[in-house]
This record gives C-alpha cells, structure tokens and sequence, in this order.
C-alpha cells in the first residue's frame, strides 16, 4: 500500500498518509519517509488511549489521494463520527478523493465463518465484500506459506518474543495455505464478475475458456444424482473450475417426469458439492439450456442419456439431448449414461402417479362404462343423432381416463368405439 503511495506521489501526484499502522515495524515505518502524514486523532477508551484516523483533517486537506491502512478496522468510540473505518473511507470517496487501502483476506464478511473454523480464531473485524468489490482496481499481494513465514522469524513482523508462538499457532503452514487459497479464489470471483461486465457490454456471445464452467441439466428425473456427480467430477479435474446446475421450467406449464421432491434432493447434493442452483424459465428447453451456458460462460455441459426407448424415439424425432448438441456451437457436451436411459415407453407410467385401487378400477370402468351407456342409448334410439352419441361416448372415455390414466382410457375408448358401431 505504501510501495502504490510513494509510487503516485513521484510523478507529482497529492498524495496524504490518513492512517498507517506501522505495528513497530522499522521497515514499514521507513517506507513514510517523504510522504505527507496526517496526524492522527487521539481517543482514549477505557484505560488506554488510541489513535484513529482524523477524517475531517483528511477532509479539510482535500488530497487526490489518501492512503488509509486496516479498512475492517472499528473505530474506538468517541473517536470519530462513523464506527468502522470502511465508512470513513466511504466518506473520503465521496468527497472526492481516491483511497489506497488494505484489507486481510479473513476480515471478508463471506469468508468470516471459513477462516474461524481453519484457524480457530474468531474475526471480530469485518468489512461487507461489496465494499471491496465495489473499488476500480482489487490487487492481490500473494506470499507463499515459507515465505511469510521466513519474513516472520527474522523479525520482520513481529518482536522475536512473539516469533514462535505465533509460528506454532495462527501462521501455521497449513493455516496460511488454505488462507491463500480463500484469496485467490475470492478474487477470481471479482475477475469473472469484471470479464462478464466486459463480454455484457462489447456483446461477446462466444465462449472465453478462461476457466473451466461446468453446467449440468437437471429434469427432476431419478438419474439426476448419477448426472451431478459426473459433472462434479470434471468439474474437479480443473483447479478453479465452478459447477452450475440448472433446471429449466417450461413457459406453458407443461413438466412431464418431473419431481419437486428429487429437484430438492438434487440441489443440496450440488450444493454440497461447492456448485450453484439455478432454475430458468424457457419455451424450448434445448434452446434454453445453452442461452444459459453461454451467458455463463460455461465451457461444458452435462446432460443425461434419453430415458425414451427406442418405439418413442422413432415417434416423437430429436429429442433435447440431440438438439442441444445441434445448438451447443463450441460448448463441449456430455450425455452420461444411467440405468434409466432407453427404458421409457411411449405412455407415461401409470405406476409412479396411480394407487393400486385406481389401476384396477380403470380397466374395469374401460369396459363396463361404455357398456352401461350404449344400454341406456338403446332406450333412446331415434331421440339423439349420431353427433351426440359419440360426444357422450367420448365423455365415458375421458371420465375412464381421470379413473385409470392412459391405458385405461385407450381400453374404454376401443369399447365405446365398437359399441357406437
């Protein structure tokens, strides 16, 4: 932070320090030789006294840029009008100055509850990630683990009585890795937020692998768990790469195999999995599914085998899974295979939705309806036309239909059909 302040103050720019904490430490202390120092406030609080950042010093200067260090820092009460430094440095931005500040990695709000449960150290200190997304430029100041921890044991951070038990504790090699990875995966994020912006923007609709996006389809079928984990599964082998899971509604409510409960399964076992939930509303769910994956940028997607057998296939033509590879351009497509694919049958299961009474209830009605009705239309030969004769048959059959479902009604209206002959 200090490196980027004296670097702006050599080509003439005004730089000010608002606050710098400097912890003792000679060498960061000699980086404020020959930058302009604010001084800071002093509160006292409790039993002991502090000092804080004067904002309205720093405000009354007016500087182009003011340097202000420890951003999840709270205020000691009393000793400013805002209680958290981020809010000052809100203040100065909106004042008209730019601000050079610094944050660690564990005092993200998001990243709060991670770091407590790696390190065992609760953070007290926090700033909104919106606050430090919300900044025009986001550098990330990376150190190996041994590195850090050299700097430590020559004295550079802390007084040589504090040196081991710090190394035995907090800034432990396995602590400071997985810190370092909760930084560069929290600021990956915050690139592909910048890189969307820019594809939004210049209407770039092709497929940038700047990093590998795995999008998996889920219909609601009971294959769905088999599918995730495939697509967990390449999504792994890329270090860095995300899993999106995505179910897509019909817009004209029309939702055939789908299961609410299996989708609720499905989205905690990718969620469980590190991936995202989505659920988007389309007319054609091909042409929906890859809309998705492109604005996502998504390098691959996942989809299941056709449960259609081979009878329906021949009926019905292409099916989603041969249309998506039609529109896929360069997006790369998986079917995953399972023990459901090519087991469907031309009708719709009557097992999965129907109770045992109701499956034996309507064969039964296929045939005795229809004969009961064309009995009491005999009473009344020459009463109604032929017109009416067959709407009422062709109300038996759909009354069979509610009964026993499809197959039941194809029984009842091949009955009404030989008997309205």
């Amino acid at each position: 932070m200090l490196d980027e302040a004296r670097r702006r103050a050599g080509p003439g720019a005004d730089v000010v320090v608002a606050f710098a904490e400097c912890h003792g430490r000679p060498r960061t202390a000699a980086m404020l030789d020959g930058l302009e120092v604010v001084p800071p406030v002093r509160c006292t609080h409790g039993c002991g006294e502090f000092e804080e950042l004067d904002l309205a010093a720093v405000l009354d200067r007016r500087p182009e840029v003011a340097v202000v260090d420890d951003l999840a820092h709270g205020n000691v009460p009393g000793g400013g009008r805002n209680t958290k430094r981020w809010q000052d440095v809100e203040a100065l931005l909106a004042a008209g100055t730019d601000v050079i500040t610094a944050v660690n990695v564990q005092h993200l709000e998001s990243l709060k509850d991670v770091v407590e449960k790696i390190t065992g150290v609760p953070q007290h200190e926090t700033v909104p990630d919106e606050v430090v997304r919300r900044a025009r430029q986001v550098e990330l100041v990376d150190l190996p683990p041994e590195g850090l921890r050299r700097r430590m044991a020559h004295g550079n951070i802390y007084p040589p009585e504090k040196i081991d038990a710090a190394l035995a504790s907090y800034f432990r090699p396995g602590n400071l890795t997985a810190l370092r990875q909760l930084a560069l995966l929290w600021l990956a994020d915050r690139v592909d937020e910048a890189l969307n912006t820019y594809r939004a923007e210049h209407a770039i609709g092709g497929v940038w692998e700047t990093r590998e996006r795995v999008v998996v389809a889920l219909t609601g079928g009971p294959e769905g768990d088999t599918i995730v984990r495939r697509a967990a599964r390449i999504a792994a082998r890329s270090a860095g790469g995300d899993l999106l899971a995505v179910h897509v509604t019909r817009s004209d409510g029309l939702a055939a195999g789908v299961s609410h409960a299996s989708l609720a399964r499905q989205r905690r076992l990718v969620e469980d999995l590190g991936g995202s939930y989505h659920q988007v509303v389309g007319g054609d769910v091909a042409s929906t599914l890859v809309e998705f994956a492109r604005a996502e940028n998504a390098t691959q997607l996942v989809l299941g085998a056709s449960r259609r057998g081979r009878l329906e296939r021949f009926v019905t033509g292409l099916g989603t899974g041969e249309s998506v590879v039609a529109l896929s351009g360069d997006i790369d497509v998986h079917r995953v295979t399972h023990e459901r694919a090519g087991s469907g049958t031309l009708l719709p299961s009557r097992r999965r939705t129907l109770s045992r009474a109701r499956l034996i209830a309507g064969p039964v009605a296929g045939l005795v309806l229809p004969v009961l009705l064309t009995l009491g239309l005999a009473h009344l030969r020459g009463t109604l036309n032929l017109t009416s004769e067959a709407l009422l048959f062709l109300l038996a059959v759909v009354g069979v239909a509610c009964i026993g479902g499809v197959a039941s009604a194809v029984i009842a209206s091949v009955t009404a059909s030989l008997l309205l002959n």
